[in-house]
């Protein structure tokens, strides 16, 4: 089941879900995720069956990001989530994002996961798109879980960028 806004409400006043939160970000069904940082990609990457090297990066000191055609880089939210044992969600991006040419690659963020989430923006236009550190660029939706019986333990834990 998908939560409401009042179910997000209350799991960020008693559990701290959602640090940074804004009640402008609070939608019908979900939470406005804002650009906190920016990186480039500085490095070859490999994933393979059993081990796996993230790329170097390389953060981006500018108030406003701008992305030439074609090109990809990795954004940190400025919010930070808590996510209960019992709860999951889904980051999706917002329509204003792909009406600019862009779209965000994203994840399932897990339960028992703490930390900044990190997307893929990619510019999939001929045309530079510009955009501001704490603008809207995703929204969270949360998702109860029922029997979940494990919490995540990845390598991204606690908000690790690559």
């Amino acid at each position: 089941m998908i939560l409401g806004n009042g179910s997000i409400g209350r799991l960020v006043a008693e559990h701290a879900m959602i640090e940074g939160y804004s009640d402008s970000c609070l939608e019908s069904a979900g939470y406005d995720l804002r650009v906190g940082r920016a990186y480039h990609i500085m490095s070859d990457s490999f994933v393979g069956e059993s081990e796996r090297k993230t790329p170097e990066v390389k953060e981006i000191n500018s108030q406003k990001i701008t992305l030439k055609p074609n090109e990809y880089m990795l954004i940190e939210t400025h919010e930070k989530v808590n996510m209960p044992s019992d709860i999951m969600a889904r980051i999706l991006p917002r329509s204003t994002i792909f009406r600019c040419g862009c779209t965000l690659v994203t994840a399932v963020v897990d339960p028992g996961y703490h930390g900044t989430l990190t997307m893929g923006l990619k510019n999939l236009s001929d045309r530079e798109f510009t955009i501001e550190k704490m603008a809207r660029i995703a929204q969270i939706v949360f998702e109860e879980v029922k029997d979940a019986s494990k919490k995540y333990e990845g390598k991204y834990q606690g908000g690790k960028v690559v």
